[in-house]
């Protein structure tokens, strides 16, 4: 891990520990070794050449582990215990909790844990068991369901939008801030494929966290993309410019590794949201 992150602080992080435990760790390997597998350049740790012959033993260890790891959970038929979903932050705020809370009526045996994340957790690294997400995995080893599309609207709030002149193209929406997203992650680019014509002084309030977004939206500072179902929840939104149609139309999957798809608890909670999202869906 330390070798892939290229500092103790960041290695440490990822594996949950402190630096100074880490520090000691690799110190302590060196020591048993008798060799130096980092050398220190600026600010980051460089593996010496004796600790690049070990790296890809060491990977090949810690996937075989993983896989280990995989299998054995798999092979587990008892209901209780821990199953870790990792879903983005609307989907852990809006659609999660009465879905917990049902499920944990029917199953207490089962250890719920959430990981509330926009990114994709890496099912093959355990870091989660089952993932809710917006596009199809590519992994042999990982299997999906779809669960329907996701359709995504710009939002603002009427005192906002009422500001803004009604136009059927949208190239004359020179004015219109959206909220939330970097210009050079993409959004810009699907909006100008429609025929808008943004630019950097379109997004001049960024946040990635999307609660926050959403409040700022209702504070009526700009536009925001929302999934459609979500939005009937907040009576301050006002769907924008229904005439152009959805800004996105985002698939959803739930992912789970093949290997523990075969866990009885893990498929009770895989087949259990599928049967909650496609009814609410």
């Amino acid at each position: 891990m330390t070798a892939e992150e290229g500092t103790l602080s960041a290695a440490a992080k990822a594996l949950g520990m402190t630096q100074p435990t880490l520090s000691r760790q690799v110190a302590a390997l060196e020591a048993e070794m008798g060799i130096t597998l980092f050398e220190r350049v600026a600010q980051r740790l460089v593996l010496t050449h004796s600790g690049m012959e070990l790296l890809e033993h060491a990977r090949s260890m810690s996937s075989a582990a993983q896989q280990f790891s995989l299998t054995a959970a798999g092979q587990s038929q008892q209901i209780e215990g821990s199953v870790v979903i990792s879903v983005g932050e609307l989907d852990a705020v809006f659609r999660l909790p009465k879905m917990v809370a049902k499920l944990r009526k029917e199953e207490p045996g089962i250890e719920i844990e959430v990981v509330v994340t926009n990114e994709a957790s890496d099912l093959k690294r355990r870091e989660a068991d089952i993932a809710i997400r917006n596009f199809r995995p590519t992994q042999p080893d990982l299997i999906a369901k779809k669960l329907g599309e996701e359709t995504i609207w710009l939002y603002g709030t009427q005192d906002y939008l009422a500001h803004i002149p009604a136009k059927s193209d949208p190239a004359k929406f020179t004015d219109i801030q959206v909220i939330g997203f970097k210009q050079s992650n993409g959004v810009s680019e699907v909006l100008n494929q429609q025929g808008w014509h943004l630019s950097e002084q379109n997004f001049r309030l960024i946040t990635s966290f999307q609660m926050l977004q959403l409040e700022l939206c209702k504070e009526g500072l700009g536009v925001i993309f929302f999934p459609e179902d979500l939005a009937r929840k907040e009576p301050k939104l006002v769907r924008a410019f229904e005439h152009l149609g959805p800004a996105i139309q985002l698939p959803v999957w739930l992912v789970c590794h093949q290997e523990l798809h075969t866990s009885l608890r893990v498929r009770r909670v895989f087949d259990f949201i599928v049967d909650e999202l496609s009814q609410n869906g």
